[in-house]
This record gives structure tokens, C-alpha cells and sequence, in this order.
């Protein structure tokens, strides 16, 4: 079998050399470029186009976003993980919505990593990003949710997002919660983020429709296995939440 190709782009010379040194090892892999900043970076993907991609987000000469909005606009669908000292929720959102296919937080060990290459390698099989790293508690509820979301096209900033994360979570713990949206769910939701009712409604809706005008239904339709929605189809604050708190309680069971 053929082995997979990587570029890698960090901050030194050193620490491509030894990465290399273990991912060259294996029997999946093939380092085939290294470059220590992020114009460097583009060259090399653009010259190999290989299978996966290995950048740092902290670069000299365009950081780890520039590398992907770079790869985006020539076409290049090298499968890509970030490694980042930083991993607040916005960070990782804006690598996701550019196409990372994994976000790893530091430190991370090359054992890890390259489990991670093998995972995302993996022929036929749909990958949806995902976040890694030391003290995160992986899998959990919340950062399901939150995939499920940035999948979508909903930005973590916008309040709806929140409003929606607690919606779903309500949901999944009382399903018939969502038979009462009006008159429990948004009120429990606006008592918890000391907001009205009303406008807890007005902010998941607009979480929607931000997802939907950027064409995100695609996105919401692989993740529930079926197309639940074509065109300009676009679910209620009920029917979202229902569906996504569904696709949990069946990976739950």
C-alpha cells in the first residue's frame, strides 16, 4: 500500500526534523516537504499537494489561517491538522470553518499525532472536525454540540450559539422538554443568561438562519445521516434542537 504523503510547517527546523524522523518511521507515511513559516508552508503544499497537512497555527510569514485560506483558494483538499498552543473556542471555530479537518491543543505527543493522521487518513470514511488536547475531557456532550455547530456555520460569538448549546442540552435531557419550547425551555434558557424569553427565541433564530444563508444545509444533512433539508428548507428553533439532541441520544445509545 501506498504511503500517505505530509507536509509539515512549524516554527523551526528542529522540530520538523524530528517529527519527520517519527512519522517517516511508520508505515503510513511519507514526509515529503517541511517548511518553517507560512508562505514557506504554501509553496510546499502547492508544489507536493499532499494527502495530509501538519501546521502550527503560530507561523512567521502568515500563521496556520493563512495557510488554509491559501490552500482554499487554489483548490487544495489536503486534509489538515492545526496545533496550537491556543485553543479557545473562537480560534478553533475559525480553523474549523476553514477547513481544518482536526485541531490539536499543545503539548501533544508524536504517538498521538500520527494516531490522529491514521484516523483522519482512514479511506471512506466522513471526517468531521475535532478538537484534541491535554485536559479536555474528549467526546464530551458540549463538545459534540459545539462540532455539530461549527459544522453547521454557526459562529461561537453570536449569542444564539450559546442559547442553542443550552437548548440542546435541556433537550437531551428531557425530551419532552421540546414540546414546551415556548413556555420552559426559552425562560429556563433566558433565566440562566438573565435574558427575556423573547429574545432568547430572536437569538437562536438568528443562529439559524446565519447557518443557513452561508449554505451550510449540506453540512446539517451529513451529520444526521439523512437529507432532512434541501434548498432554502430551513428548520424551526424546535425542529434544530430536536434533531441535533436526537443525533446525541443515538450515539449515546
Amino acid at each position: 500500500m501506498a504511503k500517505k504523503s505530509v507536509v509539515i510547517v512549524q516554527d523551526s527546523e528542529k522540530k520538523n526534523a524530528d517529527l519527520a524522523d517519527a512519522i517517516n518511521g511508520t508505515q503510513d507515511f511519507e514526509v515529503v516537504g517541511t517548511a518553517t513559516d507560512g508562505i514557506g508552508g504554501v509553496n510546499e503544499i502547492l508544489e507536493k499537494n499532499p494527502d495530509l497537512v501538519i501546521s502550527e497555527l503560530l507561523l512567521g510569514g502568515g500563521d496556520g489561517f493563512f495557510v488554509l485560506d491559501k490552500m482554499n483558494e487554489a483548490g487544495v483538499r489536503s486534509k489538515t491538522i492545526i496545533v496550537s498552543a491556543f485553543s479557545r473556542e473562537e480560534i478553533v471555530a475559525k480553523a474549523f470553518e476553514r477547513g481544518a479537518a482536526y485541531f490539536m491543543a499543545k503539548p501533544v505527543s508524536c504517538e498521538v499525532l500520527i494516531q490522529r493522521m491514521r484516523e483522519i487518513a482512514a479511506p471512506a470514511q466522513e471526517v468531521k472536525p475535532r478538537v484534541y488536547g491535554e485536559g479536555v475531557k474528549k467526546s464530551t456532550v458540549e463538545e459534540k454540540i459545539s462540532n455539530i455547530f461549527i459544522n453547521v456555520g454557526i459562529p461561537p460569538h453570536i449569542k444564539g450559539y450559546s442559547y442553542l448549546r443550552e437548548g440542546v442540552k435541556m433537550a437531551i435531557n428531557n425530551p419532552d422538554i421540546i414540546n414546551s419550547i415556548t413556555k420552559k425551555l426559552y425562560p429556563m434558557i433566558g433565566e440562566k443568561y438573565d435574558t427575556s424569553a423573547s429574545k432568547v427565541e430572536r437569538a437562536i433564530r438568528h443562529a439559524i438562519e446565519v447557518a443557513w444563508n452561508r449554505g451550510r444545509i449540506e453540512s446539517l444533512n451529513n451529520i444526521l445521516g439523512v437529507k432532512a433539508y434541501i434548498g432554502s428548507e430551513k428548520p424551526t428553533n424546535g425542529e434544530f434542537i430536536a434533531l441535533v439532541a436526537d443525533k446525541m441520544l443515538l450515539e449515546r445509545a
